[in-house]
């Protein structure tokens, strides 16, 4: 049961999913959105528009229409008045054309966004195969496009016959108008027809564009076992990661312990912690951390510290300290720089002790030294 569930597409689309589709061309778009978005870009500029495109419209008509007697038996004038006459027709005409390609541009942003995709124009056989084509005619797709062209259709065709059966008699009634009064009429019938169907397809959008963006999503739906292979591909393996964040650590801290033998003293817990300190006069503002650890690592600092006879001071605060507020590469805290003065003045006089061997006596461990409140988290760390 699991590895049918694992095969089952269940899971929603990863970005990178997502992503790729949209590279590949493959975009949720609807039809039905277009065409109310065009025929509303029309709508609305004609009804700006309307009377201005009226009046030259009449315009141009009345001056096609009237010419002298030269203009009729010469070609060039007649010709001439053509060109100018098409040049001025289309600056009508133009503040449509111009919001429909508006609308045509602006559609896809409603959709999720414009692209342009070079694969979407590449051959793809696979769209020739026979067997396929039939089953693209039959799937579940084409009959939800069958259904949504037959409500398509009704809907369309019963707001056009509201339109029209409401207003028959006004219909009727331009047979007895006069020619201008006629076609004023005309064409605000027209306009209310053309205005009823853009409020059709207002509705067939409003229900095609939910259901496109709900099948687009569905289609690129992911099985359990698509999504870890894409979180191992992208992610990389989790066993490889932890194997790979494993030896960084164990580089890292034979790093660390390369640096003990370099160190002038070891603080000690005495076993829980271990602090290694350096200080170079000429080079260091302050002493520096070049390593520390606990339990383990406190014991393999303390053995190295010893073999190469570097030396070991046991006071549990600053200890505690030091391993808390300073990282490996870091000068100490400057709180703790009195502290740590008492123990780099002790390693000086163990120095001076071991370089005049028998002249003089040995330096005292110091017994205790304070560390300033807030420094030490306490014996349960």
């Amino acid at each position: 049961m699991a590895e049918e569930s694992d095969l089952e597409r269940t899971e929603p689309a990863s970005e990178r999913r997502l992503e790729q589709a949209r590279e590949d061309g493959n975009v949720p778009h609807s039809r039905e959105l277009m065409a109310f978005m065009v025929l509303a870009a029309g709508a609305g500029t004609f009804w700006v528009l309307g009377s201005w495109m009226a009046q030259g419209a009449a315009n141009l008509l009345r001056h096609g229409l009237s010419f002298d007697r030269s203009a009729a038996f010469d070609t060039t004038v007649m010709s001439g008045s053509a060109l100018a006459q098409t040049v001025d027709g289309f600056g009508i005409v133009g503040p449509i054309f111009l919001a429909i390609i508006v609308a045509i541009v602006a559609t896809p942003f409603v959709m999720g966004g414009w692209i342009f995709s070079a694969k979407a124009f590449q051959l793809d056989l696979t769209r020739m195969d026979p067997v396929k084509g039939l089953g693209r005619m039959f799937s579940w797709q084409s009959l939800a496009e069958l259904i949504k062209a037959i409500l398509k259709a009704l809907l369309i065709g019963g707001v056009l016959y509201w339109a029209v059966r409401n207003e028959q008699d006004r219909m009727f009634a331009l047979l007895a108008q006069p020619i201008e009064a006629a076609l004023a009429s005309f064409s605000q019938l027209l306009f209310f027809s053309f205005i009823a169907l853009v409020g059709g397809l207002a509705v067939i959008a409003a229900i095609d564009v939910p259901f496109q963006l709900w099948q687009y999503h569905d289609r690129l739906k992911m099985t359990r076992e698509e999504l870890k292979r894409e979180a191992r591909e992208s992610e990389g393996d989790p066993q490889l990661k932890a194997r790979i964040r494993s030896q960084q650590r164990e580089m890292a801290r034979s790093r660390m312990m390369s640096q003990v033998p370099k160190a002038d003293v070891v603080v000690t817990n005495p076993t829980h912690f271990a602090v290694a300190l350096k200080y170079d006069r000429g080079a260091m503002g302050a002493p520096v951390v070049v390593a520390k650890g606990m339990n383990l690592i406190a014991g393999r600092i303390r053995e190295i510290a010893s073999e190469h006879q570097v030396p070991l001071l046991e006071t549990a605060p600053l200890a505690r300290a030091l391993y808390r507020h300073a990282e490996v590469g870091d000068q100490i805290p400057v709180g703790l720089y009195a502290a740590v003065a008492e123990v780099m003045a002790w390693v000086y006089q163990m120095n001076t002790f071991a370089a005049n061997a028998g002249t003089m006596l040995r330096p005292t461990v110091p017994a205790l030294i304070d560390v300033p409140a807030g420094f030490d988290p306490g014996p349960s760390e």
